[in-house]
């Protein structure tokens, strides 16, 4: 094929690398809610991925949380250098497994757009206030943001993603059993038929698991760093004593800084080999021939081993009472549900609290008349805020928390 010719080929028609027959194809995509000319040199996949990296939301993660708050130093994990964590990890997995990197990416890179401020402390407080009018949960506010509060498009609302990545974003994390749908995708299923009740693409697994690797082995690091546990503590948790154990066979000499970074990389490592050496056993079992192969499976194929998920639970257990239940983290935890809460309060009670154009999608919404229809619309105000700007706006509101250290 002549150079000429290769660049007439319209770049869906192909990828870089050869995929597995179970890999989800570009040129087989099942479309967007809103027919629209493919491009010529991306793939409709990698169109997806743009459209998030370009989204209003994606940038806000930089100053969301992800443990720790904002001002609580700049080496910490946001909310942002996760899901580039995670998208890192999804394409090595992907491309070890030969399926598709961009889509699995892409989930990777959309699958915490719809985490409110202060990280699940934040969420938690609206799935309170939300009890009764309709519900959250941040997953179906990640949908949301992509098919509804995202406005960059005349023809849309939305971004309108392929039905590989809104289902990617829906599934990642199993088969959707619930007999209430969350709100948005209630709205959305009734749009296109997502499948529900099957499991989602291998690369929306890959997505999926990547994010259990990324927030495992970099809530150690982080935790180290803010001398909420020490080596000795960590020592506790097999899986990181062998790990600290090697290392130091290793390196004799190694300084704790060194040590850190040696057992955080050896950490991911290891569950990402562990991974791939499962997935691959299970598929050949399984043996698919098609992507539909994989939905319709009785398990999940991308998957840790019986022997590495026994010991990832225990350091769960390790980073959720050492770390996420940390006398420290439980004091800011206090004070951000408040600003979450009183601004929750303030803006039901009285929806011209909100700015004007918000006002605007209150009376759209029909929020005047519906307190349910009011409550969404503050949620996903509240929701799109980064921590700062949560902390600014309830400044401006009370005069108080300014900064919640």
């Amino acid at each position: 094929m002549t150079a000429s010719r290769v660049l007439d080929q319209p770049a869906y028609n192909y990828c870089a690398l050869p995929l597995a027959a179970y890999a989800c194809r570009p040129d087989l995509t099942r479309g967007r809610l809103h027919p629209e000319p493919e491009s010529q040199y991306r793939t409709p996949f990698q169109r997806d991925r743009d459209r998030v990296i370009h989204s209003s939301a994606f940038r806000r993660l930089k100053y969301k949380t992800q443990v720790f708050v904002y001002h609580e130093g700049d080496h910490y994990r946001t909310r942002l250098t996760h899901t580039l964590e995670v998208a890192q990890v999804a394409r090595t997995l992907a491309r070890a497994l030969m399926v598709n990197e961009d889509l699995a990416e892409t989930v990777a890179l959309a699958h915490d757009l719809g985490h409110p401020p202060f990280a699940h402390t934040g969420e938690d407080v609206l799935i309170e206030c939300m009890g009764t009018v309709g519900g959250f949960n941040h997953n179906d506010q990640s949908l949301r943001v992509v098919t509804h509060l995202e406005r960059k498009y005349p023809g849309w609302v939305g971004l309108n993603m392929t039905w590989e990545t809104l289902e990617g974003i829906v599934k990642h994390n199993g088969p959707v059993t619930d007999k209430i749908l969350p709100v948005t995708l209630a709205m959305v299923q009734q749009q296109t038929d997502l499948r529900l009740h099957t499991y989602a693409s291998i690369e929306a697994q890959v997505a999926a698991i990547a994010d259990d690797i990324a927030y495992n082995s970099h809530d150690v690091e982080d935790g180290l760093r803010a001398k909420l546990f020490s080596f000795d503590d960590l020592a506790s948790v097999p899986l990181l004593a062998r790990i600290m154990t090697d290392v130091r066979k290793r390196h004799p000499e190694i300084n704790d800084h060194y040590l850190i970074c040696e057992t955080v990389r050896d950490l991911f490592g290891a569950m990402v080999m562990d991974v791939l050496t499962e997935t691959k056993t299970r598929l050949q079992s399984l043996k698919p021939e098609t992507p539909e192969d994989i939905r319709a499976a009785e398990r999940q194929m991308v998957a840790f081993s019986e022997g590495m998920f026994a010991d990832i639970e225990k350091l769960r257990v390790f980073l959720r009472t050492r770390m996420y239940h940390h006398y420290k983290v439980n004091r800011t935890r206090l004070q951000v549900s408040r600003i979450v809460r009183d601004l929750y309060e303030a803006f039901t009670d009285n929806y011209k609290l909100l700015p004007d154009h918000w006002q605007m999608h209150v009376i759209e919404a029909g929020g005047l008349t519906s307190q349910s229809a009011l409550a969404r619309v503050v949620a996903d105000y509240i929701a799109g805020m980064t921590d700062r700007f949560a902390i600014r706006e309830h400044a401006q509101l009370f005069g108080t928390y300014e900064d919640p250290r």
